[in-house]
C-alpha cells in the first residue's frame, strides 16, 4: 500500500466503525419515534413552542431511543446472530464490540436526561428515564423471552414519546397526551405482529415467543384486527378531547379506513390459504402513523 492510499484507507475505517456505532441506535425507529414527539409539542403548546425546548426535546429524546436501542442490540446479540433479518447488525459480525456498545448506549442514556432535565421540565426527564427502562429492562430483559404479549406491554416504551413532548412543553400531560399514546400503543401491536408473521421462522429459530410463532395465523389476524379496531376509534376519540379540526378528523377516518382494507387483505388471505402478505401491514402501519401525527402537527395551525 502506498503512502497516498494510507489517509483514505483510515478514513474509509473510520467511517465503516462510525456507520456500525449509527446502526446500533436503530436511526429509523428513532425516526419513527419523533415523528409522535413534535406534533405533541405543537397540540400541547397550540402553536409552534419556543424553539430550544423543541430541539432540545429532540436530540434528547433521539439519544435517550439510541440509548435503549443500543442496550437492545447489546443484550439481544445472541438471538441477532441466529436471526437472517438481523444477523448482519454490528454485534454479530463483529464490527462493535460489547464493551463499546455498553459505553455507546450509557453515554447516550446520561447525556439525554442531562440535556433534558437543563433544558426542559422534570417530569419530560421523568418519563424519558422510564421509556428507557421500560424498553431495556421491561421488554428486552424480562418479557421478550417469556410471554407472547412482550410487545404489548414493552412496546409502551414506544408510546411514551407523545407523554415526554407534552411534558417538555407544559410541565404535566393531559387527557390528550392520554388519548395520543393510547393510539400508538393500540398501534404497536399490529406494526410488529405483521413484521414477525413475515419473519416468523426467525423467531422460532431463536426462541423467541412472539405471537406468530405460539398461534396459527388466523388467531394472530384476528388480534391484530381487534387492536386496529382500538387504535381508529381512539384516533377518532382525540377529535373532542383535544380539540381538532376538520383536517386532523378528514385524516383519521381516511387512514384509518386505509390501514383497515390492508389489515382486511391480510385476514381474507390467510382465512383462505393464500399467499399472505403481512409486509404490507407492516409498511401500511408505518404509513399510517407518520401521516396520522403529521394532519395533527399541520391541524394545529389551522385550528387555533
Amino acid at each position: 500500500m502506498t503512502a497516498e492510499a494510507l489517509p483514505t484507507t483510515r478514513v474509509l475505517v473510520l467511517r465503516t466503525r462510525v456507520a456500525a456505532y449509527v446502526a446500533l441506535t436503530k436511526p429509523r425507529i428513532v425516526e419513527l419515534l419523533l415523528v409522535t414527539t413534535l406534533p405533541a409539542m405543537l397540540l400541547a403548546a397550540r402553536g409552534w413552542p419556543p424553539t430550544g425546548t423543541v430541539v432540545a426535546t429532540l436530540v434528547g429524546g433521539s439519544a435517550a431511543a439510541g440509548c435503549a436501542n443500543a442496550f437492545n442490540c447489546l443484550i439481544d446479540r445472541d438471538i441477532d446472530e441466529k436471526m437472517r433479518r438481523t444477523s448482519r447488525r454490528p454485534l454479530p459480525r463483529t464490527e462493535v464490540s460489547p464493551s463499546g456498545a455498553a459505553t455507546l448506549a450509557t453515554a447516550l442514556g446520561v447525556g439525554s436526561l442531562a440535556l433534558l432535565a437543563v433544558t426542559t421540565t422534570p417530569l419530560a426527564t421523568a418519563l424519558t428515564a422510564t421509556a428507557i427502562l421500560v424498553y431495556v429492562v421491561g421488554y428486552t430483559m424480562v418479557l421478550k423471552r417469556r410471554t407472547p404479549s412482550n410487545i404489548v406491554w414493552g412496546g409502551a416504551a414506544g408510546c411514551l414519546p407523545t407523554l415526554i413532548g407534552w411534558a417538555a412543553v407544559t410541565g404535566s400531560v393531559s387527557w390528550s397526551a392520554a388519548v395520543m399514546f393510547l393510539i400508538v400503543f393500540f398501534w404497536t401491536p399490529p406494526h410488529f405482529w405483521a413484521l414477525a408473521m413475515r419473519f416468523r421462522e426467525d423467531y422460532a429459530t431463536a426462541e423467541v415467543p412472539m405471537l406468530p410463532v405460539v398461534v396459527a395465523p388466523a388467531v394472530v389476524v384476528a388480534r391484530v384486527r381487534w387492536y386496529t379496531a382500538a387504535m381508529v376509534a381512539t384516533s377518532l376519540l382525540l377529535v373532542p378531547v383535544a380539540p381538532t379540526g376538520p383536517l386532523y378528523a378528514v385524516s383519521a377516518v381516511a387512514l384509518g379506513a386505509y390501514f383497515g382494507w390492508e389489515v382486511h387483505l391480510l385476514s381474507v388471505a390467510v382465512r383462505a390459504g393464500g399467499r399472505a402478505r403481512p409486509l404490507r401491514v407492516f409498511h401500511a402501519s408505518i404509513t399510517y402513523l407518520s401521516c396520522l401525527f403529521l394532519a395533527l402537527g399541520i391541524d394545529v395551525f389551522l385550528h387555533r
